[in-house]
């Protein structure tokens, strides 16, 4: 189950935290640091995915360099800033679409590129600006969208496991067009435990007023790890008519697990590429297949 590491994830996470150490000091304690990021791959089981492996690197910028625990919470408020500006003009667009719930879970997907942790230094919100006024060009497969509405005819229960902070913002745009279309649905959302890159927690979700109910997953890995959530998340996944889990972290750690999961997400690393057949940055869509 999940999408375990193999030699790509290896080159790019050295690469990326070896550049990141760089920036942060000086050359002795960068060495020491990448020796530490080498011997976290060398102490990996088989089924580690890139998700497990980044929470435990993220405790060694506190242990080398004393960075905080939620490291990127300037970005994560920027993030948040960005997109509550913006959802009275996106809601409005999604009520006059032909269909709201697409154009939703477009809008949804290409919230996805908020992704401090895999994009660095290349997120850029003036290019997100140019991306939200053409949603419909994120086009994906059509037999899992119909699949989704067929699927939510009967459906009762949904939880949406949430990935980046700002990026909630669109999840709750998809979340109001499904409940407009299907009243009898109930949503609950699922945030981070604990800081994990620039991952949403209650905090982000506090800040973004949204009043779908929420649980934390009790965990500080980037991802919904089965391993590590908590009993709640596990045995909520289990019971819901529905899931949808997005952004790759959800991907890499659940793809597989034969649960009843919508995948929607953004291809942002060689992995995914290599696993999906698909170019970097293809909008996906993604049934699991039981």
């Amino acid at each position: 189950m999940g999408i375990a590491i193999n030699s790509l994830c290896v080159e790019c996470l050295l690469n990326k935290h070896l550049q990141t150490a760089r920036s942060l000091g000086d050359e002795e304690t960068a060495l020491a640091f990448i020796k530490a990021v080498m011997q976290i791959f060398l102490d990996a089981e088989p089924e580690d995915s890139s998700s497990r492996i980044g929470a435990r690197i993220n405790k060694l910028y506190m242990k080398f360099y004393g960075l905080p625990e939620d490291r990127f919470q300037a970005e994560k408020d920027e993030s948040n800033r960005f997109v509550m500006a913006r959802l009275d003009k996106l809601r409005s667009r999604v009520q006059q679409s032909a269909d709201p719930v697409l154009t939703a879970l477009q809008y949804a997907i290409l919230g996805n590129y908020i992704d401090f942790s895999a994009l660095g230094k290349n997120v850029s919100f003036d290019t997100l600006d140019r991306m939200l006024e053409s949603p419909e060009q994120f086009t994906f497969d059509g037999n899992a969208y119909d699949s989704f509405c067929q699927d939510l005819e009967s459906a009762k229960t949904l939880l949406y496991l949430t990935d980046n902070a700002g990026e909630i913002g669109f999840d709750w745009l998809l979340a109001e067009a499904l409940t407009r279309r299907y009243p009898d649905l109930k949503i609950t959302f699922c945030v981070r435990g604990f800081p994990a890159h620039n991952d949403a927690t209650r905090r982000d979700y506090q800040f973004m007023g949204i009043p779908f109910p929420v649980m934390d997953n009790g965990s500080d890995i980037g991802a919904t790890d089965l391993k590590y959530v908590n009993q709640q998340t596990r045995d909520a996944i289990q019971n819901s008519d529905l899931v949808i889990a997005k952004g790759m972290g959800n991907t890499e750690t659940l793809y597989g697990c034969g649960y009843h999961i919508y995948y929607a997400f953004l291809v942002k690393c060689k992995r995914l590429q290599q696993v999906f057949d698909k170019p970097h940055m293809t909008p996906m869509f993604v049934k699991e297949q039981k």
